[in-house]
């Protein structure tokens, strides 16, 4: 019998917990965030999760949190003071950065370059030279290193970032400059590319490192406080957290490598959305993660979520934060995702008779009108309710349907339109723009999302999900169990996992003996490095794969490696999946010379998981409530989810209703129950 686990995740508008307990009964708790101590909402969530289980704090063994910590840090600009010692020549690196102006910053006339994350003040360089391939061009200058210590301590600095030119390649020069700045700076924490991610691409590599010092403290000073407070309330269970590849690392690890949490919570989402649909052997989806603030949009093709190795925070455009240029590159390992700024949160308004929707939100505080704690600008929320798609008794909190019309007629009346139509155009938009992120991950990438299932997860989703799915032909959509606390239930299922990774830079057509033995060792490197992170020398599972890309190109493919020795076969094998890869993406079936880039490896050690507990259906009476589709109010039936009987369709126009999400059955679908606790929407052909 497993332990009880508890998994949290903090959102922009909502705190999530689950509790399953040791018999697989989930209990679930969705509590307002907290902006200003982040900490607290959670705490308030855990207490009230333990009571409703009937759970002492002490039986808790495993404690799983998501966090949007890191990104708000980098977005808001509340990291520590940092600065940046680089390559001498480099100092301006960061200031010219990879500008790419997006949308309307085409066309003004007047527009400023960014301030860069770290200013000119605060950046210093170092005499000394390593080349491409690891040989040491100019020997490093100890007594210029000593002084910039000298200088960096006058500032006061609470981290430093160090990221000289080719240290993947040797990084000899980049560890004793390390040396010389711990041995002046005391304890304060010199983070170093070459320990952060040792990948060629001096800027991507130097802003990941940079962002690792800049959020490093602020990570470790909240981990550790949150330790503290549920040991303080009986939970002694380690913390582990979410990492933005989709596996969870202990909390000690995640402080060290803070950027590597920037996409915790969608992550969690993407994983819920590959095990729902898993238990329900369906193997490629379209995670559709819709909370109060953003929606995120992730795919699975073949039960495995898509993963890239670099993307962008805070970038803009409508390339869902991915856009190269238009924000701070990370390069690390992530679940591919488009994000938008479309929630249940927020704001429309209308400018120039226009109406828009987001991307500035109500967040938690103080939330849509509808939550009656001070706001009063309409929301999607707001929409959603006054269109009859939400129950204001069976919400996680009473929602007051008076404040949802008073906020909408800001918009209905300058449209000249009446309330219940207003909200229909921003329910409408807000479908529009998320179908934006479904795009970006689908057909932008050459993928027909026709023969995927829409998976359904976040607050908001499932009022939305059917309509957005209209849109591209889907004609399946999975509301998984729990689908409003998604990403937290999403936790509960994630491993253990470390990736570690180095530039390799052989022509694939070209490998020696030799070359084969060096990657080899390369590997076997990577994988005992990463088994030391997670303090398992034997045991889990090792994946092994590599960056492929034509020769002469600046961005790769990562592509496994097949099981077995790592022969010219096996290469031979990577080479052809990587132009069946480049045909898939790009519709040109190239082959042209390749080459391989990095060494990479995937250490992951299964978590214990809670059992599956049985469906208990339900008993309760099926009622009539009036809702707006397509223009026309009609007399609907509504019915909680867990009263629907398994294995029955059932035909709508319908509501089913849960406290976290409403699932809104649009005409032409229907809603069947099935035995692993989802709901199966499917759209029905016109003979049918």
């Amino acid at each position: 019998m497993s332990g009880v686990s508890v998994a949290t995740d903090v959102g922009g508008t909502f705190t999530d917990v689950v509790l399953a307990a040791a018999d697989g009964t989930v209990h679930v708790v969705k509590t307002l965030t907290t902006p200003q101590d982040p900490a607290e909402g959670l705490l308030r969530g855990v207490r009230e999760a333990l009571d409703l289980a009937g759970v002492a704090p002490g039986a808790v063994t495993r404690f799983v949190h998501a966090t949007t910590l890191a990104t708000n840090v980098i977005l808001e600009r509340r990291g520590v003071p940092v600065a940046f010692v680089t390559t001498e020549g480099f100092r301006a690196m960061l200031a010219l950065g990879r500008q790419a102006r997006v949308e309307e910053e085409r066309f003004d006339l007047g527009f400023v370059q960014p301030e860069p994350p770290v200013p000119l003040t605060h950046t210093f360089s170092v005499a000394g030279r390593i080349d491409a391939s690891g040989a040491e061009v100019l020997p490093l200058d100890e007594e210029g290193a000593a002084d910039v210590a000298e200088r960096i301590a006058a500032l006061g600095v609470a981290a430093v970032a160090v990221c000289l030119l080719h240290s993947y390649a040797r990084p000899d020069h980049e560890r004793r400059l390390g040396e010389i700045l711990r041995a002046r700076l005391g304890g304060v924490p010199v983070v170093l590319s070459c320990d952060v991610w040792p990948e060629m691409g001096e800027y991507e590599r130097a802003t990941t490192t940079l962002m690792s010092a800049y959020v490093g403290p602020v990570m470790d000073s909240y981990l550790r406080r949150l330790t503290g407070l549920l040991r303080d309330v009986g939970v002694t269970a380690p913390v582990q957290v979410m990492e933005s590849a989709g596996g969870v690392l202990p909390a000690e690890l995640a402080a060290a490598r803070a950027v590597h949490t920037i996409e915790s919570g969608p992550a969690a989402g993407v994983i819920a959305a590959a095990d729902a649909g898993a238990a329900r052997g369906l193997a490629d989806l379209i995670s559709f993660d819709m909370g109060g603030t953003t929606a995120k949009a992730g795919l699975v093709r073949g039960g495995r979520p898509g993963i890239t190795h670099e993307f962008q925070v805070g970038g803009k455009g409508s390339f869902g934060g991915r856009r190269p240029g238009t924000g701070v590159p990370i390069k690390i390992p992530a679940i591919d995702l488009a994000e938008v700024g479309s929630g249940g949160g927020s704001i429309a308004a209308v400018s120039g008779g226009t109406l828009t929707v987001g991307p500035r939100s109500a967040g938690a505080d103080p939330g849509p009108a509808c939550y009656g704690r001070g706001g009063t600008e309409p929301t999607v929320t707001d929409a959603n309710l006054v269109l009859g798609y939400l129950d204001p008794e069976e919400f996680a909190f009473p929602l007051s349907r008076e404040r949802a019309e008073a906020a909408l007629r800001k918009v209905a009346d300058p449209l000249g339109v009446d309330v219940a139509t207003a909200a229909a155009a921003v329910h409408n938009i807000a479908n529009a723009q998320m179908g934006a992120a479904v795009h970006v991950v689908t057909v932008r990438r050459g993928i027909d999302p026709r023969g995927y299932t829409l998976v359904a997860l976040g607050g908001a989703a499932p009022t939305h999900a059917a309509r957005l799915a209209e849109r591209f032909g889907i004609t399946r959509v999975l509301v998984p169990p729990n689908s409003g606390v998604g990403s937290a239930a999403g936790l509960l299922r994630a491993d253990l996992s470390v990736e570690r990774a180095r530039t390799y830079l052989r022509g694939t057509s070209t490998m020696t003996e030799a070359d084969l033995a060096a990657l080899d060792a390369l590997f076997t490197e990577l994988e005992e490095a990463a088994r030391t992170d997670l303090s398992a020398p034997v045991g889990g599972e090792a994946v092994r794969s590599v960056g492929v890309r034509f020769v002469g190109q600046a961005h790769a493919f990562t592509v496994d490696l097949p099981s077995g020795p790592l022969t010219p076969a096996a290469i031979g094998q990577v080479t052809e999946d990587f132009y069946k890869r480049y045909e898939e993406s790009y519709g040109i079936p190239l082959r042209d010379p390749a080459e391989l880039t990095t060494a990479r490896v995937r250490v992951t050690l299964p978590a214990p998981r809670p059992p599956t507990a049985a469906v208990r259906t339900v008993e309760a009476e099926e009622r009539e409530r009036t809702v707006h589709l397509d223009g026309t109010a009609l007399s609907v039936p509504v019915r909680p989810r867990a009263s629907c009987p398994l294995g029955v369709p059932l035909a709508g126009p319908r509501i089913l209703t849960d406290p976290e999400c409403s699932v809104l059955v649009p005409p032409g679908w229907r809603a069947t129950a099935t035995p692993e606790g989802s709901t199966l929407l499917e759209h029905r052909s016109e003979d049918a």
